[in-house]
């Protein structure tokens, strides 16, 4: 493993939909609940709920709850154009890029995660276990805009298991 880049890693899917569904999955909280969390909350830069059919802005605060899985995860935005790029810091300071683009007429997804620390908690929880976690994550976006179907374990006695 002497090679191995553990300060980042890059996963793509190409999803049969548009553009600007598969935008709004990432963005909208309504809909990023309905593929990848279990509760999704937002705060402008000067603390103001923001009501959940508002898309997220840079600077927008995030708090994110997933089913069987207890610690939150809160972030920063820090850029969305509305069209093709979402960027917020995760898992601390580590930062995820998600890049859309058209690839015959389905839409590549390609998410980015960087800025891992090297310490050997972060090499196994966050590059280890971010890697696998988008993986399934970015199916499920799949299987939800392609099909209508969630893929996620929402029952705690059934956990850990793969999908969530």
């Amino acid at each position: 493993m002497k090679n191995f880049d553990w300060t980042q890693f890059t996963q793509r899917i190409v999803i049969n939909s548009s553009m600007e569904k598969v935008y709004s999955a990432w963005t909208i909280t309504f809909q990023i609940e309905a593929w990848f969390l279990s509760k999704a909350r937002i705060q402008s830069e000067n603390d103001v709920i923001v009501v959940t059919t508002n898309a997220y802005k840079s600077g927008d605060i995030y708090s994110w709850n997933w089913f069987c899985y207890e610690p939150s995860e809160t972030g920063k935005i820090l850029e969305a154009n509305g069209k093709d790029l979402f960027q917020f810091t995760f898992a601390g300071d580590a930062k995820v890029e998600v890049k859309l683009s058209m690839l015959k007429d389905q839409v590549v997804v390609t998410l980015t995660q960087s800025e891992i620390p090297l310490d050997d908690a972060s090499k196994q929880g966050i590059r280890l276990g971010c890697y696998n976690g988008w993986a399934f994550y970015l199916v499920n976006l799949k299987a939800w805009l392609e099909n209508g179907v969630d893929l996620r374990n929402k029952d705690p006695e059934l956990a850990p298991v793969v999908n969530g």
